[in-house]
């Protein structure tokens, strides 16, 4: 039952609103071989000391106190320090079943390069939940079926084969030591596609569970509506290049010339977060910030080489504002995140 060491790592940074919650429903886990590190990111609000109070509570609870350097840099910290066989990671804002990890470590092989992978809850509030689904069917997979049916699909999908975050999932620790040199701790958008991608690239073993749904991430509305980040497309233009070195140290020939294909489709996704953010957040400046985006020149090459298939409404209208750029298709933008964020 508890024959494999899981250390579940999570980031703090003045998360003391969410805290206690999160933490509780990993010290109330079935599954008793558990190591909890507290990574305390240089949090300004009472959040340290709370970590320090709940390992006093719980001797499963180690805590990391360090200077302020963005997630990347915390869970970096916690994997550094951690012990354990496999790897769990969960933001300091969310909270997992109790059954989470004795269900998943059920699963578990053995193999250093082992991936088992859960769904999620999106919790928006006042009982308002929406269940996401993997979209690869629930089973193992051996790395003969990895290669052939999910690498070849990890990139310039608009809804992902695999969701790429780093939690609600079982890691085997050498997945992650192996590829942590390209999580730049600068990148906030996309951040865990620079671990996540390169340990999907290299597992040997992959399982989707069937429709469980232990992970819920909490939607906080307002940091979403007021939220405006003026660095999101230097960040993605980063996010990037790091993936083009991923795929030049995994690949090499025709595969490497398809997965440069699909990084550049993927790139096409990751601009709709930059023009959401500046149609939403930028009310002063956003049409000239997303003409400049889209008549880049790197933007336009990537748009004849890879068009993209949209089906999502909203995506529709941010890909027709990439592919044809003007006054109008940007105002449209703009009212489009106005009747959207309104409603919520």
């Amino acid at each position: 039952m508890n024959k494999y060491k899981i250390s579940i790592i999570v980031p703090v940074y003045n998360a003391e609103k969410y805290l206690l919650k999160c933490v509780e429903t990993l010290t109330g886990q079935t599954y008793d071989n558990l190591e909890i590190v507290l990574v305390d990111d240089g949090s300004k609000d009472g959040s340290g000391a709370l970590c320090d109070g709940l390992a006093r509570k719980d001797k499963r609870i180690r805590v990391i106190h360090k200077e302020n350097g963005g997630l990347i840099s915390a869970w970096k910290r916690g994997v550094a320090e951690s012990t354990g066989e496999y790897l769990s990671f969960v933001d300091s804002d969310d909270w997992v079943d109790l059954q989470m990890m004795e269900e998943m470590a059920s699963e578990l092989s053995g193999n250093e390069k082992e991936i088992i992978a859960s769904d999620y809850v999106i919790e928006r509030g006042e009982g308002n939940s929406e269940y996401v689904w993997q979209q690869l069917k629930p089973g193992e997979y051996d790395r003969g079926a990895i290669e052939n049916e999910v690498i070849p699909r990890l990139l310039g999908e608009e809804h992902r084969l695999v969701c790429i975050s780093r939690c609600m999932k079982l890691i085997g620790r050498k997945l992650i030591e192996d590829n942590c040199k390209y999580c730049n701790p600068v990148i906030k958008t996309g951040e865990d596609t620079t671990i996540m991608l390169p340990a999907l690239i290299d597992c040997e073993r992959l399982v989707i569970m069937d429709h469980k749904a232990y992970y819920h991430y909490l939607y906080v509305q307002e940091s979403m509506i007021h939220k405006y980040d003026k660095g999101v497309y230097e960040n993605i233009q980063l996010l990037r290049q790091i993936t083009g070195k991923i795929l030049e140290d995994k690949f090499t020939g025709e595969q490497l010339a398809a997965m440069r294909k699909k990084a550049d489709q993927e790139h096409i996704y990751m601009l709709f977060l930059a023009l959401k953010n500046e149609a939403r957040g930028n009310p002063s400046g956003y049409r000239k910030n997303i003409l400049d985006i889209c008549r880049a020149e790197e933007v336009r090459k990537v748009c004849k080489s890879a068009p993209v298939h949209v089906t999502d409404k909203a995506n529709k209208l941010l890909y027709l504002v990439i592919c044809h750029p003007n006054g109008i298709t940007t105002r449209l933008l703009r009212l489009a995140m106005i009747i959207y964020y309104r409603k919520l």
